[in-house]
């Protein structure tokens, strides 16, 4: 019963179609994209708030918003109507003759809803709440936070915060935050969760030549969040990078899918700080164990195709990266130097980020080999030697360019006594104007830093050291990828639903936490896993009579509901004889499972764990006895695709097990992935589901098999709640 791409399951209704969620998908985007509008092009903006004393926070941000020389009108709102840095200042905004498209307010916590609801009667439809003493300080601030979203809703506005920064379009000349000076216009759309990161972000994305069409402070994210945000950028021809800092995702999900669909478009960057609570659940699986608290976080960006960054260097540096070099055809890197032990870090470096250092062509080797000094080295890396000129540099890189062996090159260089440190500059970058669709990336160890001309013919980023340079080129060599990989399909299978819901309430209603045998032997049939044949033994004799049914040898097992067997003593393997069986029965103790002892096969770990935030993970790792100690189990965020069910089989080490490891036969991996596509399915349908495991799950030449299978279920009621985007 293979699972097969289909749109609907039996017992259940008719699912959309892709093709209905596109359309679905297509319209929010629009509705999206339209409701954004006043927020990164406002033809009019008023500060309430807006004092004339300097350094307060209203004061400052109006102020902000004339030096950028906003290309609108601005006005400043305050309770006396005081004239602001020169600017005729209004009581309300209702005073205002002309129509306001975005408003900022800046007032007390405790006089925001008052503002807000004059700014939205006075027919305003984009609001930034610059103020604290919402949902950031308690529960009597989430409630105020409620139901200044409730408020915005019924005018149906949008609004930014509250608790933030404020935004900055450099399109429009609007500076509307509080930041101490004015952002540099450039190609990255840029959000943050939190506004003082965001704004040391920029400093040092400036550093590096780097600038924004967009800064977005999104704080609290009551409305506006990242999801709103990829909608923007997506169709926005001046953003070619989008770059978040997140702390936590209001719909996961969402994300996902919003997501994956703009990462096709162009890159999106992010760094997650914090982590979910996952990892502070009880963990009673073996999955559960093994999902720590960042795993759900790689897994939604692998899918999506977001590149994640581990810090905030990583961050500027590979989007200084994407935004000047194409990305990668793969993952074989060149290194050229003019320093033995630079190139040497800079090997050790790549390795580190899953690069490969390919020797050149021959026809390569001969070509440098007159160009070069006698002394040097060819091999990769290719020593120029310390008295390497730009005229070395000039006629180095372009035969190592085109050498078809090579992805991308790595270029690094010391400053030595006699060299001319921007002669050096232009002749790398004339050369990386010869590559073709190859990145060139050049690390310049200099107190002086790399000279601007590097980017003069071509436009190559310049690495302080030659492990950040290799960092990037991993995670570009990533995304390239990530792109070249098939989007993969959805799949379904023949699956009785209906009974297995009904039999996971019931289990629920009855206070269960741990299914019994028989209810989980009920439930992982009802979506056609592959199990062992088993048998349920409430005697010796009745185990004895259960082997001889099943055949000799066979394994007696506690039947106990949710115990580790192995930990717990409860398994006993390889019996041959009715007497041992009896014997084991009255060492184990009744109820007893009785299967057939399966020989050969490779153990494997799959399994499911509800996370918190994220939903259905599915695992997929090394099983048996030391599946927690060795782990290197893979997640995916559920429902997975074909696709994400092969990736699964055959990456890290389980995937070297399924692949015949020192001469195992092996194993058959298009059972394995049926297996996966219908744990998933079944963890998607039913939430209440909280733990999965099937360890081991025998991987044989021919099929597989779960040997052991332990569910664990919760009641999985949905609290309604304001915000669902």
């Amino acid at each position: 019963m293979p699972a097969k791409a289909a749109s609907s399951r039996s017992g259940s209704p008719i699912a959309p179609t892709s093709g209905y969620r596109e359309h679905v998908a297509a319209r929010d985007h629009v509705a999206v994209r339209a409701s954004l509008e006043p927020f990164f092009r406002p033809r009019s903006v008023a500060v309430v708030g807006a004092s004339k004393r300097r350094g307060s926070i209203g004061g400052e941000l109006f102020r902000n918003v004339l030096s950028a020389d906003f290309g609108g009108s601005a006005y400043p709102v305050n309770r006396n109507g005081d004239s602001v840095a020169g600017v005729h200042g209004y009581r309300t905004i209702a005073e205002i003759a002309e129509g306001v498209d975005l408003a900022v307010i800046c007032v007390p916590g405790e006089q925001v809803l008052a503002a807000a609801e004059d700014a939205l009667a006075a027919a305003v439809r984009a609001l930034v709440v610059i103020s604290a003493g919402f949902a950031e300080t308690g529960r009597a601030g989430a409630e105020r936070q409620n139901q200044l979203l409730a408020l915005v809703r019924s005018y149906g506005a949008r609004m930014l915060g509250p608790n933030c920064l404020g935004i900055a379009s450099s399109p429009v000349h609007l500076n509307a935050t509080f930041a101490p000076r004015s952002f540099p216009a450039g190609k990255i759309g840029f959000s943050s969760q939190s506004g003082a990161l965001g704004l040391a972000l920029l400093e040092r994305a400036e550093s590096t030549g780097l600038g924004i069409t967009s800064f977005v402070s999104i704080g609290n994210k009551a409305d506006v969040s990242s999801n709103d945000l990829l909608e923007w950028w997506e169709d926005d021809d001046e953003t070619e990078i989008a770059v978040l800092y997140l702390e936590s995702f209001g719909n996961p999900r969402a994300f996902a899918r919003i997501a994956q669909r703009v990462a096709r478009r162009k890159p999106i960057l992010a760094l997650k700080g914090g982590s979910t609570q996952a990892g502070g659940r009880a963990a009673g699986s073996h999955t559960a164990a093994l999902a720590g608290s960042d795993v759900a976080v790689d897994a939604l960006f692998r899918q999506a195709g977001v590149t994640r960054a581990r810090t905030l260097d990583e961050l500027i540096d590979v989007a200084t990266l994407l935004s000047a070099q194409p990305l990668p055809r793969g993952r074989r890197v060149a290194l050229v130097t003019n320093a033995g032990g630079l190139g040497i870090l800079a090997a050790d470096a790549c390795e580190g980020a899953g690069l490969e250092l390919p020797q050149p062509s021959e026809a390569t080797r001969a070509t440098l080999a007159e160009v070069m000094p006698v002394e040097g080295s060819s091999a990769n890396p290719i020593d120029l030697l310390g008295g390497a000129t730009a005229e070395s540099f000039a006629d180095a890189l372009p035969p190592v360019l085109a050498d078809p062996a090579f992805d991308a090159a790595i270029v690094l260089f010391v400053p030595t006594v006699g060299t001319d440190e921007d002669e050096v500059g232009a002749a790398i970058s004339q050369a990386a104007a010869t590559a073709e669709d190859k990145p060139v990336l050049c690390v310049f160890v200099s107190a002086k830093g790399a000279p601007p001309n590097l980017r003069s013919a071509a436009n190559v980023p310049a690495f302080g050291y030659p492990e950040a340079a290799a960092r990037a080129l991993g995670r570009a060599a990533e995304r390239g990828e990530w792109l070249r990989r098939p989007a993969g399909a959805m799949a379904d299978v023949d699956c009785d639903r209906d009974s297995a819901q009904a039999m996971v309430r019931e289990a629920v209603a009855a206070g269960r936490s741990w299914l019994d045998p028989e209810q989980t032997r009920r439930l992982l049939e009802s979506y056609g896993v592959p199990l062992v044949l088993q048998r349920l033994a409430s005697s010796p004799e009745t185990a004895v009579d259960a082997a001889r049914e099943l055949g000799y040898p066979i394994v007696l097992k506690t039947a106990a509901a949710g115990v580790h067997k192995t930990e717990q003593g409860g398994v006993i393997l390889d019996l041959g004889t009715d007497e041992e069986v009896s014997a084991a029965a009255e060492w184990l103790s009744v109820p007893l499972l009785v299967q057939p002892f399966v020989r050969g096969g490779t153990e494997l770990l799959v399994g499911a764990v509800q996370d918190p935030v994220f939903g259905p993970l599915v695992a997929f790792g090394p099983g048996g006895v030391l599946a927690e100690l060795i782990g290197e189990a893979q997640f995916r965020l559920a429902p997975l695709t074909d696709l994400d069910a092969e990736e699964l089989v055959r990456e890290g080490k389980a995937g070297r097990l399924v692949a015949g490891f020192r001469g195992a036969p092996p194993a058959d991996e298009a059972a394995l992935v049926d297996l996966l596509l219908r744990l998933s399915l079944l963890v998607d349908d039913l939430p209440e589901v909280a733990e999965l495991d099937l360890n081991p799950v025998l991987a044989l030449p021919t099929g597989c098999l779960a040997v052991d299978a332990r569910v664990r279920v919760t009641d999985r009621a949905q609290s309604r709640r304001a915000k669902s985007w």
